[in-house]
This record gives structure tokens, sequence and C-alpha cells, in this order.
């Protein structure tokens, strides 16, 4: 194929000499000669460029920094060590990976048949779905060890199975998160809540929207007021 096919000329500019005495170093002198040199630097650039890109350096750099201001400081014995931290952020990472990679095996998995997935906009639904009716309607059973015994999903929530959140994408995920996090801002912590707030993290793509990062950075403001108020 003709060069001049692909990337027909714009001006008439008559085709460069490369014999020519020209010194890219120096300006032009007019139009005619910069538009020379202008063809003379196309001539010398090569016609594909591979960039070298060293995987082990992104591998090193994938992490997303979120800034944690208005955190409250960790009451005395209440503050993780750096190698604790450290643990917790590979896991997450390695949780993080597997659920990316296997998202399409597990979606595939058909529900059992009492599990109806909310709409994403049905934000009470969503609530009771993760929670449960007992903790939603702040009405905990009588009997604690009755929601082990009957596993009655709908009455003390879901959990995240894998087959359950691979279904959900990004703006449901995004969505589910805002609403149990707004849930949280004015409740106490519950395990449930813990599992789903885990869950869906984990299965945040990146990169992070803007709206991932306020709502991380208001989780993380909630808990470290919750975990001041922890006593020892």
């Amino acid at each position: 194929t003709n060069f001049e096919e692909l990337m027909p000329r714009l001006l008439p500019v008559e085709t460069c000499d490369t014999g020519e005495d020209f010194n890219l170093n120096e300006p032009p002198r007019n139009p005619q000669e910069y538009l020379r040199q202008v063809q003379l630097e196309a001539s010398l650039c090569p016609d594909v460029v591979v960039a070298k890109i060293d995987p082990k350096k992104l591998r090193k750099k994938q992490s997303v920094n979120v800034s944690l201001t208005g955190c409250q400081a960790a009451p005395q014995g209440f503050s993780p060590s750096l190698k604790w931290q450290r643990q917790q952020v590979s896991n997450f990472s390695e949780i993080r990976q597997s659920i990316s990679k296997h998202r399409q095996h597990w979606s595939a998995h058909a529900l059992d048949d009492n599990v109806l997935m909310p709409k994403q906009d049905a934000e009470e639904q969503w609530k009771k779905f993760c929670l449960g009716e007992f903790f939603y309607l702040n009405s905990p059973p009588i009997d604690p060890g009755a929601e082990d015994r009957g596993l009655d999903y709908v009455k003390v929530g879901f959990p995240p199975f894998l087959s359950i959140v691979s279904r959900l994408n990004q703006a449901t995920i995004s969505a589910v998160l805002e609403y149990l996090i707004n849930w949280f801002e004015e409740r106490e912590f519950v395990p449930q809540l813990g599992r789903w707030l885990y869950a869906l993290l984990a299965c945040l793509e990146k990169p992070l929207l803007p709206e991932a990062h306020s709502l991380i950075r208001q989780l993380a403001r909630r808990s470290s007021e919750v975990r001041a108020n922890l006593v020892g």
C-alpha cells in the first residue's frame, strides 16, 4: 500500500532530499525550510516503536493509595502491628486476584430458589438481603443459636457467596457499598456487615472510580470512630 494513500498530504510540500544540508538543531529560516525539517525528522523515525515495559515493576505498583484524612487514632492497645497490616493487605490482594480470575466461572453457577437478587436501586431490599430481617428491623432472635441451626438467610442475611457477588457489575457493587456504609454510619457493626463490605471491596475493579475512593474514605472514618470507642 502506498503511504500517500493512507496519509494524503495536507500541504503541497516538495519531497525532502535527505542529502540536503539541514541542521535539525538550528531554527528554520522560512516556512518551506521548517516543513522540510519536519519531513526529515519523520524519515528518521522507525516505522514501528515498541515500548520496553518491565512486568516486575508493574506488579509492584498495583496498590491504590486512598487518603484517609479525618480518621481517629487507635486507642492504647488497639493499634495493629505493621506485620499484621501487611499480612492483611497480602491476603486481600490474593482474594481480589482470585475473584477476578474466576468471576465468569462463579457467575455461571445457578442460584438457589430462595436467592432473590434485588435491583440495583432497591436500597432497602439490599440492606435486608445482606444483613437479614433481624438486624434490619433491629429485632435479634430470642434464641441466639437459632440462626446457626436453621440457616434462614432471609432472617439472618445472605452471605456474600461467590455465586452472588460474581453476578454484580461495578455499578451495583458501588451502589450496595454505599447502602451498607450509610447504614453503618448510624448503627453498630455486625458480622454480616463486615463480610459484605470485605467481599464488595474485593470485587471492585481498578482503576477505582472517584465514587469508590469517597466510599472507602467514609468507611475508614466510621471504622476509626468505632475503634476509638473500644474499651480494653
